[in-house]
């Protein structure tokens, strides 16, 4: 018989918390100095440069989430969580160090390295797996929600107060101050951080790698279905988030954009995305989740994804920045209710000596939907200003029809008797 689930202490929450903020802060951080950096570093007339920055960081998570998750399952969630914190400390440090001597090739570095510390993210919602209940499980992944909305938030405000102006060297300071916040957390990792995993998961985790769960996993529809709706759900969004900046900046890129946003606009409508984010997340999704089952809130947040989109397409069509702002809520709200239910709904559907490395899987789709999107989203734009919100209200009412008709979580009883 298992033993009985140890809730997680405050400081250890308080970790796991920071943890995500941090690979948010430095994702966030970045995403809007990575053109003034490639501009300002190399020539790069062709954009393929800047390609393989914004996306070297999301390969490295496609990769090694579910590495980690497997090998947090064999050696425990504490160790693997510090390496991540180490890690961070030190590409992040790295990344500050290149701005100064002005190197294209330690970027390359830092960003890779980030992303590889950055893909410990499922071992933090497998710790959140170990310490609640089933009925209590979204809430905490909730919890993750947030630390990605502030996380989000002050990400681009520190990029913002890098360049005001908008031209010009960053300096080291947004890489030196992700990377102090990181040794931060690492020292409050030491002590504040227990062990989470239970000694009888420890049977089933006898290799690095779990192939075997990454196998059952695959048999398993409910697993599949999830999996499928993560994908669309963060595809869509990363498909949202790449082409926005370009659409509001009015780049000369971009045919007839109805908006001319400056540099300070587009860094503080991010912020408000991720401001957005923390409020939906913490102060709405969190306190219904114990009332509401996860599935239909996923449904819910699936139809206001549909409604938030199309409201994108009118606002472009419209030229109207209130209704831009009001679709921006919208969108943020629906994703608010998707991210951790599907996770959560994952977290039960696994078993529970298979946590990290399905949560790792999880996190990897994730990756992968962000590459994908981020990639196809500004050709799209090219193509067609409202393609990719209309493209992006397509996919998210298949996800949803989806989770209606298929998304029924195991009984937990017989998820653990398996």
């Amino acid at each position: 018989m298992n033993e009985e689930i140890k809730p997680a202490r405050p400081g250890s929450l308080l970790v796991i918390f920071l943890t995500v903020f941090i690979d948010l802060l430095g994702f966030g951080m970045v995403l809007p100095l990575l053109p003034i950096y490639a501009d300002d570093f190399a020539t790069d007339p062709s954009g393929l440069m800047l390609g393989l920055l914004m996306a070297c960081f999301s390969i490295m998570q496609f990769i090694f989430a579910p590495i980690w998750g497997g090998i947090s399952d064999r050696v425990g969630r504490r160790p693997v969580l510090m390496i991540g914190l180490a890690s961070s400390v030190v590409f992040y440090a790295i990344f500050g160090v290149a701005t100064v001597y002005r190197s294209l090739f330690w970027i390359f570095v830092s960003r890779i390295g980030a992303g590889i510390a950055g893909a410990t993210i499922p071992t933090a919602q497998a710790y959140i797996a170990d310490t609640t209940t089933p009925e209590r499980r979204a809430r905490g992944m909730a919890l993750i929600g947030v630390a990605f909305g502030i996380g989000f938030t002050f990400g681009p405000l520190l990029g913002f107060l890098a360049v005001p102006s908008g031209t010009g060297n960053p300096g080291p300071w947004p890489g030196y101050i992700a990377s102090i916040l990181s040794a931060i957390a690492l020292g409050m990792a030491c002590f504040m951080l227990p062990e989470s995993r239970r000694p009888d998961s420890a049977s089933a985790a006898r290799k690095w790698i779990d192939f075997r769960a990454i196998h059952n996993a695959s048999k398993s529809s409910v697993i599949l279905v999830i999996l499928a709706a993560i994908f669309i759900c963060v595809f869509s969004f990363a498909n949202f988030e790449t082409t926005l900046s370009m659409l509001i900046k009015g780049s000369k890129d971009i045919e007839n954009s109805p908006f001319a946003f400056g540099w300070k606009e587009v860094c503080l409508t991010f912020a408000f995305i991720g401001f957005t984010l923390m409020i939906i997340q913490g102060g709405i999704v969190r306190p219904l989740s114990l009332r509401i089952p996860e599935r239909p809130l996923a449904i819910a947040g699936g139809l206001l994804e549909i409604v938030g989109f199309a409201l994108v397409a009118v606002a472009v069509q419209q030229a109207s920045t209130p209704l831009l702002y009001g679709a921006l809520v919208v969108i943020v709200t629906g994703f608010s209710c998707l991210q951790p239910t599907l996770n959560s709904l994952l977290s039960r559907a696994a078993k529970e000596d298979e946590q990290g490395t399905i949560m790792g899987l999880g996190q990897s789709v994730n990756a992968l939907a962000r590459i994908f999107g981020s990639a196809l989203g500004i050709p799209l734009l090219k193509i067609q200003l409202t393609a990719p919100y209309l493209v992006g209200a397509g996919l998210m009412f298949i996800g949803t029809v989806f989770l209606f008709l298929k998304a029924k979580p195991a009984k937990d009883s017989d998820r653990r008797s398996d």
